[in-house]
């Protein structure tokens, strides 16, 4: 239970991803009426504007990329923007679980994200802030030390860049890292915004303020969209988390996972690299080149989405630590992020299901999205074009790892029950007039659970708690002023419009007395 100190604080630095603060805000229109093409895909964020990218560069002509909002204002636009092979501590566990081959094709799919990123970067001259820099994975105590020499083990084993290091240049005591040497990091938004400008145009489509409702159909499939309908011969789930989840029973084998970013300013030149520990709670550092000198991006606080009363203390918990360990002139920015996990840890990439070839999606990137989503849009682009590609076995969504997704598959359906019915038989524990200004709560008017939020000016607005995916009660997110389904992640605005999948319509209105 948090205390009142800590509900006390007050949030630093500006509410805004420092990618969205420093790129324009994109103006695609929104579709009208009906329209056909070749190829449509849902979502603008790596993954999706990626794929159009490669598929009009192979000869495609007819391709609509469908954004709910507008691009790369999601999950994309609040990454950290790591552009790395090195995923935590991955190899060791992915030779143990899947075996050498398909541990070597999720390695060398990652390398070779990488420099397929950087390929694009330098053959479209895109400024992007594109640098090489090593990427880190660091014992925070002498128990890990051995978990890191594993690591190094195994990734040598599958070709990686790595190697041991005893001592890093971090102003905290450390005990051993694995180092993969030339990795990458970018501005996501400079380098996909570039992108989205060579896929709009000669009868290729962004459509933006456009949100897909449902996809049926089989050759051609239809995507029904709030703007009119796109039908497709081949129809992609860029979502991050799928709006067509039943086909598969994907919500039984994603969940989704928040974490949290602070931009600050240090004294001190941060040291050459990329940086995150092997222990909870996590804690990641790499800094960024801006116009006003070196940024830190500070981030951390992992939990399962829609499970935290109060999700202010992850930023008190980040910015204590930071301070703790540099001299911190200011905190510039502050964001939260939500990532899509798979129940054995490896992305979802190709066919919905085995047997049609007609829908493709890409989820679970367990937070390294911009490598992985680089090699759905590769994997996915060499799948329309009818070529082989080596390393969609280890993405199959069709696979089924029995021993490594047992223990995750029976967790998740715990907390989808909680979620169901949890919330429906414990009592609320505070009333509507309790609430202030800017605040919310899951609270009891006239007998009746309502999702409550009070705007700036005392106006009390009143909501059906239960989430438009799977009828799970949702949240109150205090730091983001969202609500937010514990059971598989959509999140509401306080207003209760959609602003994160699976759902794709808002929470309803619920008219009580006030």
């Amino acid at each position: 239970m948090a205390n009142q100190k800590e509900f006390d604080y007050i949030l630093p630095g500006r509410a805004e991803s420092y990618w969205l603060a420093t790129t324009p805000e994109s103006n695609y229109p929104a579709l009208h009426g009906d329209i056909h093409v070749d190829i449509a895909i849902i979502g603008g964020g790596i993954v999706g504007l990626t794929t159009a990218y490669l598929l009009k560069e192979a000869g495609f002509s007819s391709i609509a990329v469908i954004e709910a909002g507008h691009i790369l204002r999601g999950v994309t636009g609040h990454t950290t923007a790591k552009v790395t092979s090195q995923h935590h501590l991955i190899y060791d566990r992915l030779i143990s679980k899947f075996g050498k081959r398909q541990a070597q094709q999720y390695a060398e799919s990652n390398q070779a994200a990488i420099e397929k990123i950087d390929s694009i970067v330098n053959s479209r001259q895109i400024d992007c802030d594109f640098v090489r820099k090593p990427a880190y994975v660091y014992a925070g105590s002498g128990d890990s030390t051995g978990k890191i020499r594993n690591e190094v083990q195994a990734a040598r084993q599958l070709g990686l860049p790595a190697s041991f290091e005893e001592k890093l240049p971090l102003p905290f005591e450390t005990y051993g890292a694995v180092r993969f040497s030339n990795q990458a990091q970018f501005h996501p938004t400079k380098y996909l915004n570039a992108l989205a400008g060579e896929i709009h145009g000669d009868g290729c489509h962004i459509f933006e303020k456009t949100r897909a409702l449902k996809i049926e159909g089989e050759n051609p499939t239809t995507v029904t969209t709030d703007k009119g309908t796109v039908t497709a011969q081949k129809v992609i789930q860029a979502t991050h988390y799928p709006i067509h989840d039943k086909p598969g029973m994907f919500f039984q084998r994603l969940y989704q996972s928040r974490s949290y970013v602070l931009g600050i300013r240090i004294r001190d030149p941060f040291p050459e690299g990329m940086f995150i520990n092997v222990e909870e709670p996590a804690r990641s550092l790499r800094s960024q080149r801006t116009d006003g000198g070196e940024l830190v991006l500070v981030t951390g606080e992992g939990h399962r989405t829609g499970e935290e009363e109060n999700e202010t203390v992850h930023y008190q918990n980040l910015e204590k630590w930071v301070r703790s360990i540099y001299s911190v002139d200011s905190v510039d920015y502050r964001w939260s992020t939500q990532d899509t996990i798979s129940v054995d840890h490896v992305p979802y990439i190709g066919r919905l299901t085995s047997d049609n070839d007609n829908i493709f999606l890409a989820t679970g990137f367990k937070k390294w999205g911009m490598t992985t989503g680089t090699v759905a849009a590769m994997i996915i682009t060499d799948m329309i074009l009818g070529k082989s590609n080596p390393w969609e076995e280890v993405y199959d969504p069709s696979r089924f790892k029995p021993v490594e997704s047992a223990k995750t598959l029976i967790s998740q359906a715990i907390e989808a029950t909680k979620g169901l019915v949890g919330d429906r038989i414990l009592p609320t524990h505070k009333e509507a007039s309790d609430i202030a200004p800017g605040g919310g709560a899951i609270v009891k008017i006239e007998g009746e659970r309502v999702a409550a939020y009070r705007d700036q000016n005392g106006a009390l607005h009143t909501l059906d708690p239960s989430c438009k995916h799977m009828g799970c009660i949702v949240s109150w997110n205090d730091a983001e002023r969202t609500w937010d389904c514990p059971c598989h992640g959509s999140r509401y605005n306080a207003t209760g419009e959609v602003i994160h999948s699976p759902a794709v319509s808002g929470l309803s209105e619920k008219k009580v007395k006030k």
